[in-house]
């Protein structure tokens, strides 16, 4: 009896701490990051010169620089020297591909009138009879579609737990299934390895596979 409750305790302990602890190691691992951003400035300028450690001050430099940055190329004068900052960039031959999609997707992602993944699908990958949750991203190119005679859609298959890394595919809407579930839902499946898993419309699987 007694050891039924000392690992009820240890695991309500575990349930605290381990979301703590790893939040804690991702906000310190951004804050370390954004820190080096202090790089930018002068050596003479920067607080190591003047013998003073600050954790985190590089964030408030971040999002000051970001402020600034975003002040200075909303108005005319800096609209005006961001078109030619994207001229001069689209006449170097490998940075203008880089540059430009780059571009693109961060347009898309964070425009408030777009969303980057526009749906939450099922795809049999990496086999038959296996499913993985993807996301629809877009409609494929016109020269995609006509090549193989297909209604093709761009979807993403994300890793986990990390959904930030992945692989992009285009397949026929007929091979997708899509899912009447929440793309932050469909993330917490990913990065929670299953765990965690939403209620998902059986109705709307079966209009799929209709």
């Amino acid at each position: 009896m007694m050891m039924k409750y000392a690992r009820r305790y240890l695991f309500a302990g575990l349930l605290f701490w381990v979301p703590v602890w790893v939040t804690f190691l991702v906000i310190r691992f951004i804050v370390h990051l954004l820190d080096q951003s202090l790089m930018l400035l002068p050596q003479a300028y920067r607080p190591e010169h003047f013998g003073i450690t600050i954790p985190g001050l590089g964030l408030i430099f971040t999002i000051v620089l970001l402020f600034l940055t975003g002040l200075v190329v909303t108005n005319f004068l800096g609209a005006y020297l961001l078109r030619m900052w994207d001229h001069l960039i689209g006449r170097i031959p490998l940075v203008r591909s880089i540059y430009s999609a780059v571009k693109t997707t961060m347009e898309t992602m964070f425009s408030s009138k777009g969303r980057a993944f526009r749906k939450v699908l099922l795809v049999e990958y990496p086999r038959k009879g296996m499913w993985s949750l993807a996301f629809q991203t877009a409609e494929a190119s016109r020269a995609i579609k006509e090549k193989t005679q297909s209604d093709m859609v761009s979807i993403f298959i994300p890793t986990t737990p990390n959904p930030t890394s992945g692989f992009l595919m285009m397949v026929s809407k007929q091979d997708v299934r899509e899912l009447d579930m929440s793309i932050d839902e469909a993330l917490k499946i990913i990065i929670s390895l299953g765990v965690i898993q939403p209620s998902v419309s059986v109705e709307s699987m079966e209009q799929a596979d209709a």
